[in-house]
């Protein structure tokens, strides 16, 4: 029996009827022949991994009345055909089905009784190929933790063999409630002594990151970055001091800032690396930098057709993973994340002058960072009562106050890397790694680019009210790709990629695979999707910001003069 961490318990606290705490991947295998059987391989594998692997075999058990965080204890009632599921698309079993097929599997909530993973073997792509979704609670594991999954459950080349045989374990007896009381009391009688240190921690911390010897001089050193403060937020600061932003307004509003319903849509992408690297080099900025300017790129565009472009910058949180690759045994399998906020500036006209800002947005989130580390957040929430997190969390939802005030950020974009090198899973070749994040109250869209081998995956995520064109607002990402090669003047490194397969005849592949004997039948034609908006996300944008129009506003584009153009033959005709 084992307790979980107060980061790992807080992804089960913060899950409502309408949020979940899971995060998930779409993964795209070739077929290394016809009569390669998926489901039969996949279940084999996952069977191994059992007793080797705690996350795979583990399942919770509460503390009654919810008065410390709940407890891990090997299932005693394990049941493998549960967790390992196989089901097939219509055809033509197109990009859209399958991501229609993703957001209703993880738009469910997922059975606390069992070990808290999925994993679904999903057959009937276009082309013949396959997927798995896996879906795993974040209470289990993280974002780089997945990555680590993926790399056990595959191999290096395609005749590499599974050497991980199945081993013998047995299931715990679930604790008695007196049991786990009496453990409860011993941990709420140590928390005031943990809070305690963790108070002088932070102040030691905070402390050598200001280069103040002592606690006199922090008070001093704290002082003046009060007044740094004060000085920043009315525009009065020194322009030779570095500034630090902290977020303390609220985020400007958009459609998917409000609350979440139970449902999900799912859209997804891919970009060559190759472009991107080519973009950085044009730039002088990074990789990450590339990923944020597209991100900020295609979310103004959108918001540009809604005619929603607030005035300020939108604001990003970026989870930032924190380990140190000494991590062993069961930290593997914790949660060691934090996160940082960053404007996006949208509001910015230029493309390549958005790179810059990108990278000096980062910059000053990262000092967030050093100023409170997340080693003491992450203690923080140890201490922290489950009665009241988990309650906090339920009143929000139930008073849908994400509907009624705007929320400190407005996007969750998320940039993970992966695997360089190609991967198989009994012999079958990976050709793409999609994430499929989450959502919650007041932040209804995250992004999430996964990098692997030559490209770079992107996994959009959102409510299904408050974003219904999603798939649009993912081919802008790619555009905006398209728009900092011109305003660059850089050479494109690999031929963009064609359009996804959808429902309708637009492309021809539900996935851009890496074969090229597949990529040769990839019909090149994209669908001009016009901008549509739900009635309850243009009443949340009027309402939060009654009368108000766009800062910037650009000419309209020739894809929304050809949608209009579009929309007005289909009125005429009906």
């Amino acid at each position: 029996m084992q307790q979980l961490s107060g980061l790992d318990a807080s992804f089960l606290y913060m899950e409502t009827p309408n949020t979940y705490g899971h995060v998930n991947s779409v993964a795209i295998y070739e077929r290394p022949s016809p009569d390669f059987e998926p489901f039969d391989m996949v279940y084999e594998r996952f069977g191994s991994l059992i007793g080797h692997l705690s996350p795979m075999r583990r399942r919770l058990v509460d503390v009654p009345f919810g008065l410390d965080h709940p407890y891990w204890i090997d299932d005693p009632d394990f049941d493998l055909d549960y967790h390992v599921r196989h089901i097939g698309l219509a055809p033509p079993g197109a990009a859209d089905q399958l991501g229609d097929q993703v957001a209703r599997i993880v738009g469910r909530h997922m059975d606390r009784r069992r070990p808290l993973w999925e994993a679904y073997v999903i057959e009937g792509l276009a082309d013949g190929r396959w997927a798995m979704l896996t879906k795993y609670h974040h209470s289990t594991i993280d974002g780089a933790a997945g990555v680590i999954m993926l790399k056990i459950l595959t191999d290096p080349s395609p005749d590499s063999k599974w050497t991980m045989e199945p081993v013998e374990w047995h299931g715990e007896e679930i604790p008695r409630d007196v049991d786990l009381l009496k453990a409860t009391a011993r941990n709420l009688a140590a928390n005031p002594v943990k809070a305690a240190r963790l108070q002088l921690k932070i102040v030691r911390q905070l402390a050598e990151t200001a280069g103040v010897d002592s606690v006199g001089g922090v008070a001093g050193q704290a002082r003046d970055a009060f007044k740094a403060l004060v000085a920043q937020t009315h525009g009065t600061a020194s322009s030779h001091e570095e500034s630090v932003s902290i977020p303390l307004s609220p985020a400007p509003p958009t459609p998917w800032n409000a609350s979440v319903t139970p449902n999900r849509r799912f859209a997804m992408r891919s970009v060559a690396l190759a472009n991107v690297k080519a973009l950085k080099d044009a730039t002088g900025g990074t990789i990450n930098d590339i990923v944020m300017a597209m991100c900020t790129g295609a979310l103004r565009e959108y918001l540009l057709e809604l005619d929603a472009l607030p005035e300020e910058p939108l604001r990003a949180m970026v989870p930032v993973s924190i380990r140190t690759g000494e991590e062993r045994g069961d930290e593997v399998w914790s949660n060691r994340v934090s996160a940082i906020v960053a404007e996006l500036p949208t509001n910015c006209p230029d493309p390549v002058e958005r790179v810059e800002l990108c990278r000096q947005a980062m910059h000053a989130a990262k000092r967030q960072m050093d100023l409170l580390p997340a080693e003491a957040m992450m203690e923080a929430s140890q201490i922290t009562s489950p009665v009241i997190a988990a309650s906090a969390i339920r009143l929000v939802g139930r008073l849908k106050l994400a509907d009624r005030v705007n929320t400190p950020v407005n996007v969750v974009i998320s940039n993970v890397p992966g695997p360089r090198e190609a991967l198989y899973f009994a012999g079958a070749k990976l050709d793409a790694y999609i994430p499929v994040s989450t959502i919650s109250d007041g932040v209804g869209l995250n992004i999430t680019v996964h990098s692997y081998e030559g490209r770079l995956d992107i996994g959009l995520i959102s409510d299904r009210e408050l974003i219904p064109d999603l798939w649009h607002l993912t081919d802008l990402h790619v555009d905006e790709i398209e728009r900092l090669f011109e305003a660059t003047g850089a050479e494109w490194a690999v031929p963009p990629a064609p359009a996804t397969m959808r429902r309708g005849g637009h492309g021809t592949e539900a996935i851009p695979p890496s074969n090229p004997e597949v990529a040769r039948r990839i019909d090149k034609q994209r669908e001009i999707r016009t901008a549509s908006m739900s009635a309850r996300a243009k009443q949340e944008v009027a309402r939060r910001s009654p009368g108000k129009k766009p800062a910037v506003k650009s000419p309209p584009s020739k894809k929304r003069v050809a949608a209009k153009k579009i929309s007005t033959k289909r009125k005429n005709s009906e």
